[in-house]
């Protein structure tokens, strides 16, 4: 009797392993298609307040569907080509920042004996012309263009179309699935009020770091400061993205001790935010794990790139809410039959 337990658990334990392994390539091989997707709903989802409240006043399903479809669009595109000016920059920094590192490397082989063999093997890689690294070959030719398009216009499409058809008869799919969907609509406004507040909060962040930086004499701090607001939703890896580029941001601006005062400072205002702000602000409505937040993120960055990293949050945080959801429907209904 034992062993056969032992035997059912174990197979348990095998198929829950392969499953997982299963779906983990299922979502790595239909990126193409599943990525575009989910980032659209995750969309759908957090304009899903603002939907409900222009049907409410009596606005047609189509037209609520067809203006938030052109607004997410239009935000999303002015975000990346609001960024694009500070990719362009750092690009062109890259001899500045070069020749920074290798000014950092004689100051600490000047400090610490010994390392001499190190610092010659940093500076060959970093190359000893004033000229700075051949950057072109690191960008795509015209070729790979061309091969890229058509996929990157199809992922669009799919974006676009999910997103629309999502906003147009999401209340009618949730109307179909009964008591469940009434759970779907109570996570999807949970998810929804939690990423409002959370975007006013680094809002706030984008605007502090953009003054910070500006007092500090930093070009272009208002680029930088709407960075800061969109890598702060990325939990971990955009602070420190953010971390990174400050610093070389600093080499090339301020250099000597003096580059280490815009990570810094970001450094400060990241954790006066994530510690005091927006707990008091926002409260306790992201009931999970700080590692599985980190894991689930790691993973979407693996299986599908910079998306993956963005929508994990929203879909875990979404999962949640389900599953909470879910447990409190069966507590009532077990409290309302108890002899059941």
């Amino acid at each position: 009797m034992l062993n056969s337990m032992l035997s059912d658990r174990a197979a348990r334990i095998m198929l829950l392993i392969v499953t997982a392994l299963a779906l983990g390539l299922a979502l790595f091989f239909a990126k193409p298609v599943l990525a575009p997707v989910i980032f659209a709903v995750v969309v759908g989802i957090v304009v899903s307040p603002l939907a409900d409240r222009l049907q409410g006043i009596g606005v047609a399903r189509v037209i609520v569907a067809a203006s938030l479809l052109l607004f997410s669009c239009a935000i999303i595109v002015l975000l990346f080509l609001s960024l694009e000016p500070l990719i362009s920059g750092v690009v062109e920094d890259l001899p500045k920042i070069k020749q920074e590192i290798k000014s950092w490397v004689y100051m600490m082989s000047g400090l610490l004996r010994g390392i001499e063999a190190i610092s010659q093997e940093i500076e060959q890689t970093v190359g000893t012309g004033a000229a700075g690294p051949d950057v072109s070959t690191g960008f795509p030719t015209l070729m790979d263009a061309l091969w890229v398009a058509p996929n990157f216009g199809a992922q669009v499409f799919i974006f676009i179309g999910t997103l629309f058809f999502f906003v147009l008869t999401r209340t009618d799919i949730y109307a179909a699935a009964g008591s469940l969907g009434k759970r779907l609509y109570r996570a999807e406004h949970e998810v929804a009020r939690y990423f409002a507040a959370v975007t006013l909060v680094n809002a706030g962040l984008g605007v502090a770091t953009a003054i910070g930086l500006a007092t500090l004499g930093i070009n272009s701090a208002l680029i930088w400061g709407l960075a800061a607001m969109l890598l702060n939703f990325i939990l971990y890896l955009g602070p420190l993205m953010m971390i990174t580029g400050l610093t070389f941001v600093g080499m090339t601006q301020l250099g000597g001790a003096a580059a280490l005062m815009p990570p810094a400072l970001f450094l400060a205002l990241n954790l006066i935010e994530a510690q005091f702000v927006t707990p008091a602000f926002v409260g306790h409505q992201l009931h999970l794990s700080p590692l599985v937040v980190f894991l689930a993120i790691v993973f979407g960055l693996w299986i599908w790139g910079p998306v993956g990293a963005i929508v994990a949050l929203p879909v875990m945080l979404w999962i949640g809410q389900l599953l909470r959801s879910s447990a409190e429907a069966r507590r009532l209904q077990g409290e309302e039959n108890p002899t059941g």
